[in-house]
């Protein structure tokens, strides 16, 4: 018989960790986990969920985390919950608010590695967490920096899936759709648009490399607090029509089936979903290896590994540009690495073992 368990995530917005929720919400229903959502009203993660089958149960967002408290309390009442496994901070909030810790297993997934916050509220809400989840090495010495048991720590990398390689004809209509031609050589990236991910160093990169390939162009898919400033940088560089901003992509797949390549120049990161992603369709990669990106990419065998600045950016795209076995080489190495370590049923599967350890120790005890 499979687990019961209540995930929450009241998120607005459609980032990595909702992305993650998705899977590992339709990767526990497929393995007959019996799994429910609370979420924000109309978030895309309630959206989602409710077309791939998932049992949503929806918030009002004025009141958000006290609406989501009341839904939690009374699911746990009703409904014969075995654990609450909370995605993201204002879930935990709620949970916390609820009571949900005096009667069933928190847990918390966590995918930053900055240090948990030490008021008395936060070291109360972290202390109802039975287990936390972390998505990296990273992440986890950085709860352990906060003073959290090394037995309160799982570690599940974070996956995505593992699809087809786009055929011609899906390169042929993506770049079509973006208006790319069949000589231009597309760079692109997918994430929001936050000072922290660093796709200035990407236009900053263009000069150089479009002053010996004029050919070369950028795809910048999201949206966020830093996308004029990026627009108006593009154009003080003399960019503004090698950069093509087409805001937040729901279909992400007709990005990196468009792309000759992907850049990621993230100077604080996880572990860098959107790169996953771009890598297991075989993709050639350019990163930094900052935050836990270290355990994903390996310099010059899946990517090419720089200091997030447009210096090292434009030399690293160069060499892309100008060398098509080192781009098949690349990618190859990148899609097999994803396979063997990143998949999102590896990530699901590892969800699975944490959740029955939580409760097995819970039954012992």
């Amino acid at each position: 018989m499979g687990m019961k368990a209540l995930y929450v995530d009241l998120e607005r917005e459609w980032r990595g960790g909702q992305s993650q929720a998705l899977l590992t919400l339709r990767g526990l229903r497929e393995r007959d986990h019996d799994v429910a959502l609370v979420a924000a009203c109309d978030s895309p993660l309630a959206i989602r969920s409710a077309e791939a089958g998932i049992p949503v149960h929806q918030v009002a967002r004025v009141g958000l985390r006290a609406w989501a408290a009341w839904a939690i309390r009374e699911l746990i009442a009703q409904s014969g919950y075995e654990l609450v496994h909370l995605n993201e901070p204002h879930a935990l909030t709620a949970a916390w608010l609820a009571r949900a810790h005096k009667a069933l297993p928190l847990l918390l997934s966590r995918r930053i590695g900055f240090p948990l916050r030490r008021s008395w509220v936060s070291r109360s809400r972290y202390g109802a967490v039975e287990r936390f989840v972390a998505n990296s090495k990273n992440v986890a010495q950085s709860l352990i920096d906060s003073g959290i048991a090394v037995g309160r720590i799982s570690i599940v990398n974070e996956g995505v899936e593992i699809l087809d390689l786009p055929s011609p004809d899906q390169r042929h209509t993506a770049r079509n759709f973006w208006g790319v031609k069949d000589h231009e050589f597309l760079f692109g990236c997918a994430s929001v648009f936050v000072p922290e991910k660093g796709q200035r160093h990407l236009i900053e990169a263009l000069p150089a490399v479009r002053m010996l390939h004029p050919e070369v162009r950028l795809l910048l898919a999201g949206d966020g607090e830093c996308r004029g400033e990026l627009e108006a940088l593009a154009k003080q560089l003399g960019q503004s029509a090698a950069v093509l901003f087409p805001g937040f992509v729901r279909n992400v797949a007709q990005v990196y089936s468009a792309l000759d390549a992907f850049a990621f120049p993230s100077e604080f990161e996880g572990l860098g979903t959107a790169l996953q992603a771009a890598m297991a369709v075989g993709l050639p990669c350019v990163s930094t290896r900052r935050g836990a990106l270290v355990e994903v990419v390996d310099d010059q065998r899946t990517a090419l590994v720089v200091e997030p600045n447009g210096k090292e950016f434009a030399a690293a795209m160069l060499r892309l540009v100008i060398d098509d076995c080192l781009r098949k080489r690349l990618g190859a190495a990148g899609r097999r690495e994803v396979e063997a370590r990143f998949s999102a049923g590896r990530m699901v599967e590892g969800t699975i073992q944490v959740y029955e350890d939580v409760l097995k120790k819970r039954r012992a005890a």
